[in-house]
């Protein structure tokens, strides 16, 4: 019996194949998102918006919190104006190390994001018929199941197992999740492992 189910079912997937690829594409078909993703390093990106904690070991007076202005630079006490959109805290921490090191003995300098600005980098994105779309700042280990309970679930109409995920840091590559196999079955195959800049989209069920 399950020997001729899979036999069905390879019969399914090879006639789907073929419809797809003679017929130009009855729908398009991404292979299934990777259980655990990639590794990549990934390191948080000052953006535009974005508020600086800066922090300046044994002097308070120069510990401050700093907006990053339009035009992504900041100011600080003792600091020219400096760059700050495009790099990660600790590369800007050593710069203002640098330039307090004219006035102050041996800075020891820490800058904290506390609040995100406009900047997309690093969020996952879920899309789609949800119960409420949204984006949200990524966590190292964020699951499936992470973005479905912070959208509310999925609604009525949505198409759970036709749902995918754009990789933007697989240069958006598209992958096929399987949603309704997690949310209805409880597949825990199917709780795939997120990266910074994903986008799930949910269509509509036809």
């Amino acid at each position: 019996m399950l020997r001729a189910w899979n036999w069905g079912r390879r019969s399914v997937v090879g006639a789907w194949a073929t419809c797809v690829l003679l017929a130009g594409g009855c729908a398009t078909v991404y292979p299934p998102a990777p259980y655990q993703a990639a590794e990549t390093q990934y390191e948080y990106r000052i953006g535009p918006g974005d508020r600086l904690s800066l922090v300046v070991w044994q002097h308070p007076e120069l510990s401050m919190l700093v907006p990053v202005r339009p035009d992504g630079r900041i100011s600080a006490p003792l600091v020219e104006d400096l760059e700050a959109v495009g790099k990660d805290p600790a590369s800007l921490a050593r710069e203002i190390a640098i330039q307090l090191a004219r006035h102050v003995s041996d800075p020891v300098v820490s800058v904290i994001v506390t609040d995100f600005g406009a900047a997309d980098v690093g969020r996952v994105r879920v899309t789609g018929e949800v119960i409420r779309p949204l984006a949200m700042q990524y966590v190292r280990g964020m699951t499936l199941v992470d973005a479905l309970i912070a959208a509310q679930g999925i609604t009525d109409r949505a198409a759970g197992n036709r749902a995918t995920i754009l990789r933007t840091s697989e240069g958006n590559k598209q992958y096929s999740i399987r949603i309704e196999d997690l949310v209805n079955r409880g597949d825990a195959s199917a709780n795939v492992e997120l990266r910074p800049g994903d986008i799930l989209m949910i269509p509509r069920r036809r």
